[in-house]
């Protein structure tokens, strides 16, 4: 469990009075999420503790979501193919594309995605907001307009960057009234979101920066994948599954030139649209060397799989950095966050952070209607690492090599602990270390 897993866990366990509360400070764009997940953890009744049942239950919307998107995709390229006996509608296409081949190949095509498999695997709101996109693109093709704008506006409270997808639907709906209408509906049901989260906006996306040459090259690289996949379909595919792959993360990517908001999980469901393009194309494939080829591209595919199964795959590990300190930490002991926002490493295990005693604490997560709590001022901080009844600090550090917080309370705790404490013993942790400070001479 990472820390951004660690974060749903620990807000989604918190009283719904709290919870409305800290959607009012930060985080009101994954409110929703917050709020489903807060309803799993009580049917579940997993008794707040993070283990194997409580990850089982974390995990399982998620993995459910990503079913069923894969379903989704499946029926969206089934309508799209089409067949002369489907007797009309908006995606059906003039020719016998063999559909039930075109749905199966693109349904498969999107579970088999690694980034798809990434987020099946995780407990935050990225493959629901997915399957949410991809039903309403079925029900575009449907134009059932009604069910398309809840399904869609639903999607949007999940993560607001669904919206993304209403410029790509344009291109094969924005001729029907009913879908203009459906449209305007899904912005006007999303505008209170957005004034909410925009107060938020600094807050909650502040630690990005602009997309760097890795974004645009994952982004060129998925494009050309798409155009390349294109030569040739039908023109109802191509009208739905081309913008759908390119407009989202592309739209994303040129507004965080001016506003750095880009993180590629916030448009997953572009892939559907890759998908759809490949199912389509793998249909109507001629020659012994396609399958020979698919199967060459499936291993490298089924090695970035494997590895995503493994913690490596995320950026650290709450529970093992917990578990850490659990070993090492005595009941009592201090206990400092370098930075601040490391807190969320033990927030997800009470039974661990409730034996030590918090130094740089003033109000909690919960009092304070914030995600980590509210620190005292460097001054406090200071004063409480010099009292003498401290002599074991238990330190949560970024791994070597990450830059360090530059606010003063950072860096009086970098300072007292190196000029008042010696450092006795440093353990590495997936993306974490956790080390042990004593007063001069008393390491044991």
């Amino acid at each position: 469990m990472w820390r951004d897993e660690s974060v749903t866990w620990q807000v989604a366990h918190r009283p719904l009075g709290g919870l409305w509360e800290l959607l009012g400070q930060v985080d009101a764009v994954h409110g929703l999420y917050y709020l489903l997940m807060h309803a799993v953890f009580a049917v579940t009744g997993d008794g707040g503790d993070p283990g194997p049942g409580g990850l089982w239950a974390l995990r399982l919307p998620s993995v459910a979501a990503t079913a069923l998107t894969a379903a989704g995709v499946a029926a969206v390229a089934h309508r799209l193919a089409g067949t002369p006996r489907d007797g009309g509608g908006a995606g059906r296409s003039r020719g016998p594309e063999r559909p039930d081949r075109a749905a199966l190949l693109a349904g498969v095509g999107y579970a088999v995605l690694p980034p798809v498999q990434m987020y099946a695997q995780e407990g935050r709101s990225y493959a629901l907001v997915a399957a949410a996109v991809v039903w309403a693109t079925y029900l575009m093709l449907r134009e059932r307009w009604a069910a398309y704008a809840v399904v869609l506006v639903l999607g949007c409270w999940l993560h607001e960057f669904a919206v993304l997808a209403l410029p790509a639907h344009a291109f094969a709906a924005w001729r029907s009234r009913g879908w203009r209408l459906a449209a305007g509906a899904v912005v006007a049901a999303l505008l209170p979101l957005a004034l909410v989260s925009a107060r938020q906006a600094q807050q909650q996306l502040g630690w990005l920066g602009r997309p760097g040459w890795q974004d645009w090259a994952a982004y060129a690289v998925v494009a050309a994948a798409a155009l390349l996949l294109a030569r040739g379909a039908a023109r109802e595919l191509l009208r739905v599954a081309l913008p759908l792959t390119l407009l989202p993360p592309g739209l994303l990517l040129a507004v965080s030139l001016v506003h750095p908001w880009y993180v590629d999980r916030y448009v997953l469901y572009a892939l559907a649209g890759l998908a759809l393009l490949a199912g389509a194309r793998l249909a109507t494939a001629r020659g012994w060397w396609v399958w020979p080829l698919v199967a060459v591209l499936l291993v490298p595919a089924g090695f970035w799989s494997a590895w995503l199964r493994t913690p490596e795959s995320r950026k650290d590990d709450a529970r093992a950095v917990a578990a850490a300190v659990g070993e090492l930490a005595r009941p009592g002991d201090a206990v400092l966050f370098l930075p601040s926002r490391r807190r969320e490493w033990l927030l997800s295990s009470p039974e661990v952070y409730g034996s030590l005693r918090d130094l740089a604490l003033s109000r909690t997560p919960a009092a304070s209607r914030s995600l980590q709590g509210v620190e005292r001022t460097p001054q406090e901080i200071r004063s409480a690492l010099l009292d003498p009844a401290v002599d074991r600090v238990v330190a949560l550090l970024d791994p070597v090599g990450q830059p360090m917080d530059g606010y003063p309370a950072e860096a009086v705790k970098r300072q007292t602990l190196v000029s008042s404490f010696d450092l006795c013993s440093v353990t590495d942790v997936r993306g974490a270390r956790v080390a042990l400070f004593a007063r001069p001479g008393d390491c044991p």
